[in-house]
């Protein structure tokens, strides 16, 4: 099956390659694919970083408030998937807490640790989650807490210490880079892949 490539590359020339999941997200990958296209995320910035947890960016104002779609920017709706999951890596798209039908262009990437805390595998357990996405979660780390609440969309196959570098830098009491962490230009192409 052959499934989008993106590739986003930073003001600072690294690079991070993610495969995307129009099978499972179409509404999120077309948006997203679009957008791109159009140069629409050429020159954003990450402004959201949570060191542990993700680097948010996509916004065109800059502040978390912004955003676009394909579709003379109306919202579109959560595309929840159990065949896909907050491993760290993963993309995904973000909106609203108070409304999951908010998303827009805004995406994050998950920034997580390996290794999943006892409780919350315990709840996982006790919720019926499958014992092979605990697993996924015990090995990669991840925001299982996300799952079904926000869409994923792609993951992360080359660049996750890009990730974990945005991550890691200044930010202040709003979760902003003290400075500019800008996106040069993204870009997208078909290639075959096992992964699904």
């Amino acid at each position: 099956m052959s499934n989008p490539i993106v590739t986003i590359e930073m003001e600072s020339g690294a690079v991070m390659t993610g495969e995307l999941y129009p099978e499972l997200a179409p509404n999120t990958v077309n948006n997203f694919i679009s957008l791109a296209n159009k140069g629409f995320y050429d020159g954003l910035t990450f402004h959201r970083v949570v060191y542990g947890a993700l680097v948010q960016g996509g916004d065109d104002t800059g502040t978390g408030l912004g955003g676009a779609t394909i579709w003379r920017d109306n919202p579109f709706p959560v595309e929840p998937s159990d065949r896909l999951h907050h491993y760290a890596g993963a993309l995904c798209v973000a909106h609203s807490e108070e409304d999951a039908a908010s998303n827009l262009s805004q995406f994050y990437f998950v920034q997580a640790l390996p290794g999943l805390d006892r409780s919350l595998q315990s709840q996982m357990e006790e919720a019926g989650v499958r014992q092979e996405v605990i697993d996924a979660y015990k090995e990669a780390g991840g925001l299982p807490y996300l799952d079904n609440r926000y869409t994923v969309f792609g993951q992360v196959y080359e660049g996750m210490d890009v990730v974990d570098a945005i991550a890691a830098v200044d930010t202040d009491e709003n979760d902003k880079p003290t400075e500019d962490v800008l996106i040069e230009k993204v870009e997208l192409a078909v290639y075959s892949t096992s992964a699904s």
